[in-house]
This record gives structure tokens, C-alpha cells and sequence, in this order.
């Protein structure tokens, strides 16, 4: 890569950066009197977890436990790039100091990984003009299933197209609002690029190993990718060598000091998954299967066709074969027997890419950049549906990317009146919300990290239901030391009941439909051996 094309990636980097942030600009522009901005134009449940786990950073925690539950944790080692982004957080106005550091962190990543993305080309790409190419597909390319939605059939075999939900399959999702996606798939390609390198440079293989460790505290399950990646690299030259072709292996030493360096987070991750129950707990109901296989075909299909004729052309090198090899390990990646298999394919819409690149690089026919030109229109406005699609949510301010301001302030009131840890009675829609603004614990809020949601879920209703009696009522509060009660429209929803008239409940906080109250006579918080993530 040279000085020129470095600086391109830093352009190219910026201006992508710059433009996925205008839709958060405009949503604070538009937010006036009524309304106050989440800090999220889509996935808000997840977005406002994320702002939850930086929140419990700036509260002091190095250790991660779910403020979505009341059920007893140990404490984990996870989420530590949202803790420690936190950590820069104080004083005053801290939501909006969480947001701005949020989405900070995601526009400083996107240089980094478009730098990533082209470093990845580069290794099977000669001419400048195709790894360009390929780099502007990567990361804001898209399937076909833009078809379906603009002729009003986007829900098919019970799911939308990959790219309006998965921002594994492709990649301009991340870029659009999830920063730790954004970090991982760019170590993901950096550690793989150097992995190639190592066979001529053997120091690149620890750096290649630090990339993938790295990366196990972004997404560990992407660093299991990258193992079936060069699993399916070896597997693809030996079966080569069988067939007497001259191809020269990956060096063994080289990839066990890879696998070696990578493998901590792998091997915590999995021992916590076996010995900690309330992990064990979370995975059993943290299910994200992939699609009908129909979606991978309207995802890929037409680049992967372009792809096939670069397999077919190309030298058999190292860095063809870990394309091929990525390319052939999808099926086997998308539909493995785990409970997250739409994660596992990560990266590879970068691959598919590539070897489409190095296809009409050494394409016969008569104008290969008109036809490369013409993949880039039928890849392209999948994500100029998802942003103009932001746009808008951003223009019409309602829940749930926007808060009503009369919650917003009791979410404040709320926080000001804990000191940290402290379980708050409240809805499902309102538990979502209340742990991004509030260093507080709630029983329900978001569906993977509330353990045993069914029967939380169960409890909560039966609490704010009109004809629940009051022993129930306190026995649902003693059973999960709540010492905060919140009402609000979500929780007249779940029933008519009144708290005011409840002589267990102090009334501490009222404005507008939205009230507090605290729980009197409530058991210390130490009874839970839980020191709330403080």
C-alpha cells in the first residue's frame, strides 16, 4: 500500500464516518421541547444496553454483570470496551456524555476499518482501482433483497432481508451505529491479512495472534471465525496438494503461535459458558439462528457468481485460498449447530468481495469496470434504504428512538435518588430505557440479558395488575429487593392498579404521568451479595 492509497482509505474513512453521523445530528436538532433523543436510530433496545454498560463504567465497575436482572452474578469479563468507554464519563449531563462517547468511538473506528478492509484487498487485488472498488463494497454493499422490500414483499420464510437486520452478513449497519462492530471486523481482516504475511515475515504471525486477541474482547465469537477461516485454508491446500497441484502450505508452526495468542478469550468465554449458571442462563435463551438459506442466496448471489469465475482464474496462492476457503466454509459457518449461528459468518461479505475484485481484475471481457460498475448499483441501495431510513426516524421524533421529555426527567429524578445498584419495579418498555439514565437494576428490559424473562416478565403484569392483592404485591418486592417503584404510561398499560394507595410505597418523585415511588421497609441491598456492578 502506498502513501496515496493510505490516504484514500483516510478519506474514504472520514466521509463514511461523517455521513453515518448526520442522522444522530439531525435526530438532536429535531429533538425541541417534547422529546429528547436516545441516541439511536435503530436497535434501541441494544443500543440503550450499550449505554447501560458504559454507565456502569463511569459508576466505577471494571467487571461486567447485566443491570436486566435481578439474578445473582459473579461478575464477568466482558463488554470491557463500553466499561472502560464509560470510564471518561462525569459530572453533569452524563446520558448525553455517554451518547457523544458512544458515537465518537464508532466514527474514529471507521477510518481503521475501512484501512482494514482495503489492507485485506490489497493481499489478492493488484490494481488500485479494484481494491477501491472492493473496500467501497465492503463496507456499505449490500444483497438484492432491496427488491422485495421496495416491492412490498421484504418478510420472507419469516425473516427480512439479511441486510436490514444482520450487521455481521454485511457490514454498513455496524458502521451506522455499533462501534465494537466496527472495531472487530476490522481487526478480523487486519489479523487475517497478517496471518497471510506470516509465511514470508514469521513476526507478522504474533501480530496476527494479538489482532484475533484483541478482537476477542469486540466479539469473541469472531475469533472463532477466524480459526474455521484458516482451518478451511489448510484444509482447502492439502486437498490441493493430494491432487499434486503446487501450492505452498501455511506454515504449521506459524498458525499454532496464531491460534496460540488468540485463544484466552476463546478459552475463557467457553469455560465461563460451562461454569458460570448465570451465563449459562443467558446463553440458553441468547438464540440468533440464521435465516432460510434463500436469504444468503439474495444477500450474495450476485457477487458470488462474480466471485466463482475469480476461483476459477485465479493463481492458487495463500491469499486466494483463504478467500476460497472462506467462501466454501459459509454454509458450514451459517448453519452450525450453536445458538448464535447468524454471528459466525462475519466477514465474509469481505471475501466475496474481494475474490469478485480480483475477478474482474483479470476478467476477459471487453469492459470489465462497466460491469463492476453495474454490481456496485445492485449492491449499493440496500444502504441508502437503511440511511434514508434513518434519516426520517431522525426527522419524526417518537418512541422508542426518542424519549418524551416528562420521562426523561424522571429518569433523572430517578438518578439522583440512588446511589448505585438499587432494583426499580418498572415495565418492560420503561426497564429498556431506565439503566441507560440510571445507575439502577431492574427486573425486565432486554430480552437476552433478562434471565429468565418469561417468569419476570409474568411478575412484573401480575404487580401492576388491579386485582393483584398486596401480599402478592409485597411479596414480588421482599422476593427481588426492589426499592424503587416506577409508574409511568408503559405501566398503566399492564393495569389499572393505583400506587399512591399502596402503604408500603412512599411517593418521592411526580410530574405528568410519571411518578416514583420507594419502597418502605426494604430489606438491605447487601442481603443480595450483589454490589450492583459498582
Amino acid at each position: 500500500m502506498s502513501r496515496e492509497e493510505r490516504r484514500w482509505c483516510l478519506a474514504f474513512g472520514i466521509i463514511l464516518g461523517l455521513a453515518t453521523t448526520l442522522p444522530y445530528v439531525w435526530a438532536y436538532y429535531r429533538e425541541g421541547d417534547a422529546w429528547r433523543f436516545s441516541g439511536f436510530v435503530f436497535g434501541v433496545e441494544d443500543g440503550n444496553s450499550y449505554l447501560a454498560k458504559m454507565l456502569q463504567g463511569a459508576y466505577g465497575a471494571w467487571l461486567f454483570r447485566t443491570p436486566y436482572t435481578t439474578a445473582p452474578q459473579n461478575g464477568i469479563l466482558a463488554f470491557l470496551p463500553y466499561l472502560l468507554l464509560g470510564k471518561l464519563a462525569a459530572g453533569v449531563a452524563l446520558h448525553e456524555q455517554l451518547i457523544a462517547l458512544f458515537h465518537a468511538a464508532r466514527f474514529l473506528a471507521t477510518p481503521l476499518a475501512v484501512l482494514a478492509t482495503y489492507s485485506f484487498a490489497a493481499r489478492l487485488v493488484k490494481e488500485v482501482a479494484w481494491r477501491r472498488w472492493a473496500t467501497v463494497l465492503a463496507s456499505v454493499g449490500g444483497g438484492v433483497g432491496w427488491i422485495l422490500v421496495l416491492l412490498g414483499s421484504g418478510n420472507i420464510y419469516g425473516s427480512l432481508p439479511l441486510e436490514f437486520y444482520s450487521p455481521e452478513t454485511f457490514g454498513f449497519l455496524a458502521y451506522l451505529g455499533l462501534p465494537h462492530l466496527v472495531v472487530a471486523r476490522g481487526l478480523l481482516l487486519l489479523g487475517l491479512a497478517w496471518y497471510l504475511d506470516a509465511s514470508r515475515e514469521p513476526r507478522r504471525a504474533g501480530w496476527a495472534g494479538a489482532a484475533f486477541l484483541l478482537l476477542g474482547f469486540f466479539q469473541p465469537l469472531a475469533v472463532v471465525s477466524a480459526w474455521v477461516v484458516i482451518l478451511a485454508h489448510h484444509l482447502l491446500t492439502f486437498a490441493l496438494q493430494l491432487r499434486n497441484e503446487t501450492v505452498s502450505p501455511p506454515p504449521i508452526r506459524t498458525t499454532l503461535l496464531v491460534l496460540l495468542i488468540s485463544s484466552p478469550a476463546v478459552i475463557y468465554y467457553g469455560w465461563l459458558s460451562l461454569a458460570d449458571p448465570f451465563v449459562r442462563a443467558w446463553n440458553a435463551q441468547n438464540i440468533i439462528r440464521s435465516p432460510h438459506p434463500i436469504h444468503y442466496l439474495l444477500a450474495y448471489g450476485p457477487l458470488t457468481v462474480m466471485a466463482l469465475v475469480g476461483i476459477i482464474r485465479l493463481p492458487l496462492r495463500g491469499s486466494a485460498l483463504l478467500a476460497i476457503g472462506w467462501l466454501l466454509s459459509l454454509p458450514f459457518l451459517a448453519y452450525a449447530p450453536v445458538q448464535l449461528q447468524r454471528r459466525l459468518p462475519d466477514g465474509v461479505w469481505a471475501a466475496i468481495v474481494v475474490l469478485a475484485a480480483a475477478a474482474l481484475e483479470s476478467t476477459p471481457v471487453r469492459s470489465p469496470r462497466r460491469l463492476g460498475l453495474g454490481l456496485a448499483v445492485i449492491t449499493l441501495p440496500s444502504a441508502i434504504l437503511l440511511f434514508s431510513g434513518s434519516l426520517r426516524t431522525a426527522n419524526h421524533p417518537q418512541t422508542p428512538s426518542f424519549v418524551p421529555s416528562d420521562a426523561a426527567e424522571a429518569y433523572g429524578a430517578l438518578s439522583s435518588l440512588t446511589s448505585g445498584g438499587e432494583v426499580v419495579m418498572a415495565s418492560f418498555e420503561t426497564g429498556n430505557v431506565l439503566p441507560a439514565w440510571a445507575p439502577v437494576r431492574v427486573l425486565i428490559g432486554h430480552g437476552p440479558e433478562s434471565v429468565g424473562l418469561t417468569e419476570a416478565r409474568t411478575q412484573v403484569e401480575t404487580f401492576y395488575a388491579a386485582n393483584t392483592t398486596d401480599e402478592v404485591r409485597r411479596s414480588i418486592l421482599d422476593t427481588h429487593m426492589v426499592r424503587f417503584v416506577f409508574a409511568g404510561p408503559p405501566e398503566s398499560g399492564l393495569g389499572d392498579w393505583e400506587p399512591a394507595g399502596a402503604p408500603y410505597l412512599e411517593p418521592v418523585y411526580s410530574s405528568g404521568p410519571y411518578r416514583i415511588f420507594a419502597v418502605i421497609d426494604q430489606p438491605s441491598q447487601a442481603a443480595m451479595g450483589n454490589d450492583g456492578g459498582k
